[in-house]
């Protein structure tokens, strides 16, 4: 994922360098290329794909606060019994 999001910023970095270097270029206008380009839509993504992570971690969280505050209550998880062959 993050090879992705690397490549993905090169490109706009290279973009907005030329949009700079560009003889009817500006660097407004290369930053607005790197923005809307670049970071913006990156950040989006990586939020998005980051979203199944953050999920799990806040479920586990919650499963152990509730272990902890019932240590009765929850059966902790047994070790799984299938062998590989």
């Amino acid at each position: 994922m993050y090879l992705v999001a690397i490549a993905w910023l090169y490109v706009a970095v290279m973009m907005a360098i030329a949009e700079a270097t560009h003889s009817q270029g500006s660097l407004l206008g290369a930053v607005i290329t790197l923005l809307l380009y670049g970071v913006l839509p990156l950040s989006l993504v990586l939020y998005v794909m980051g979203t199944p992570l953050r999920r799990r971690q806040r479920l586990q969280q919650d499963l152990q606060q509730s272990r902890d505050d019932h240590p009765d209550a929850v059966p902790k998880p047994q070790a799984d019994h299938v062998q590989n062959r």
